[in-house]
């Protein structure tokens, strides 16, 4: 019988370990990308791929935006000229040539998300389209995932229900807070009355699952604020909500330069309103998946991490851990079984690649057979917060014990603290080591470097 797993909040131990950590979406993290990674390398990672036969996960980047959210930390284009994703959608359209053309085409699409920027920046008439453009190079699965992100500011019911209409059967959208002082202080304003009208015709039209994403530690955040956005994003009832802890990083994201240090929660009150959103959401059904991922106990998400069919990928949790993802647009990541790709991110230099009849493929890296193998383990801790060492031990004909003997000793200092239990057969992380569970996987990084400005804290 499968045990729904807990989460302890213990704040001793979130002190001492909220250090910055990888989020290990993927491993190597693609801090480790660079651009000694060619075009040949990429091709024949898709050639080895075609052998395997695995489904495909599509992306596709749509860069745009409207206007700047002070918080983001995405690669976005800020242009109210419409325009100018005319040009975009030309390209794309040659990049999905080029590429479809390189993969088997008996290899069905398992899973396919639009993100961005703002996928709702494109006109019904440019959606249309893109989904021609795909659906003319790859073949779907009849039970495929077809998922987008949408900004509800830019949304009516007439553009909610083509959504359906032509395709998508997922949808996505950001609240990040419902408090408007917090809206005002991130150039996003969302009226309460807004978020749930959109959500009230994302179900009447059938959307199968419907995610909303929140964002804790921005400007004038309280634990007592953010409850109220808790209860409100409970009352909304959606089928996944994610919420993500704010990464301050001006030096990286100038944009974020617009919000004072001073408005933002001390580290303290982050860890209450972080505990209270835990509290308030586990309560009320919704299973912690891991890192910042809540779902229904029926969502696929939660089915999957039962079935141990759960995988990370740089989107996160997914629910086809078979699948190679393909990502296509400017900035987008390509995950395959032995190696990385990401494309350019000024569109120039994508416009140019592609005008040179070559894949915009900016940087990337080749994984070897170590990172294969540290790469399963990470993420089963990642996804399971299980290991089973002898399943390691007959996939990759190791001794699990004489491989990892270091990372087992660190092991060790973790247990002691409570974060894991060790036995001869198997690491099982904790009820308090769930919420560090990037503690626990960066003791398998062997590619851990001393920059620890390149990643965000633990919690």
């Amino acid at each position: 019988m499968f045990q729904i797993p807990g989460v302890k909040f213990d704040l001793d131990i979130i002190k001492k370990y909220d250090i910055p950590t990888p989020r290990y979406t993927s491993y190597p993290p693609a801090t480790e990308l660079n651009e000694a990674f060619t075009e040949a390398d990429f091709q024949s990672a898709i050639a080895a791929s075609n052998q395997r036969k695995t489904p495909l996960s599509l992306y596709f980047h749509i860069p745009f935006c409207q206007s700047a959210c002070y918080f983001c930390g995405c690669n976005v284009v800020i242009s109210n000229n419409k325009n100018i994703a005319k040009l975009y959608l030309e390209y794309l359209g040659k990049e999905i040539q080029n590429t479809a053309a390189l993969i088997d085409c008996d290899r069905k699409v398992v899973q396919m998300h639009w993100g961005g920027g703002t996928p709702n920046y494109l006109s019904q008439q440019q959606i249309e389209q893109l989904w021609n453009n795909i659906t003319r190079h790859f073949s779907f699965d009849s039970v495929a995932e077809v998922s987008l992100e949408i900004n509800p500011r830019y949304v009516d019911k007439n553009y909610i229900f083509f959504l359906k209409e032509i395709g998508f059967n997922r949808i996505s959208f950001g609240i990040q807070d419902f408090n408007p002082q917090v809206q005002a202080a991130v150039n996003r304003i969302q009226p309460e009355e807004m978020l749930f009208e959109v959500m009230g015709w994302i179900r009447e039209v059938g959307f199968q699952s419907v995610n909303v994403d929140l964002i804790y530690g921005l400007p004038y955040q309280t634990r007592q604020t953010f409850q109220q956005t808790i209860k409100k994003t409970i009352e909304l009832d959606p089928d996944r909500i994610a919420v993500f802890n704010f990464a301050y990083v001006p030096w990286l994201k100038p944009v974020q330069k617009n919000i004072s240090k001073d408005t933002l929660p001390p580290a303290q009150e982050k860890l209450e309103i972080l505990k209270m959103t835990i509290e308030e959401l586990t309560n009320s059904k919704y299973l912690f998946i891991g890192m910042d991922h809540f779902a229904k106990l029926h969502d696929e998400l939660a089915i999957a991490q039962r079935d141990y069919t759960l995988k990370r990928n740089f989107q996160g949790y997914t629910t086809w851990a078979q699948a190679e993802l393909f990502g296509f647009g400017a900035t987008s990541v390509s995950m395959l079984e032995e190696a990385y790709a990401q494309n350019h991110k000024r569109l120039n230099d994508y416009y140019e690649a592609i005008d040179a009849g070559s894949l915009p493929i900016g940087k990337g890296i080749n994984l070897t057979w170590d990172d294969i193998l540290r790469r399963d383990a990470i993420m089963r801790i990642m996804s399971h917060a299980k290991l089973h060492k002898q399943e390691i031990e007959k996939k990759y004909h190791i001794c699990f014990d004489e491989y990892f003997s270091k990372e087992l000793e660190g092991l060790k200092r973790l247990e002691a603290d409570g974060l894991v239990s060790l036995s001869k057969d198997e690491i099982a992380i904790t009820d308090i080591g769930r919420l560090l569970v990037r503690n626990i996987a960066i003791l398998f990084d062997a590619r851990l470097k001393t920059r620890e400005q390149q990643f965000s804290r633990a919690i």
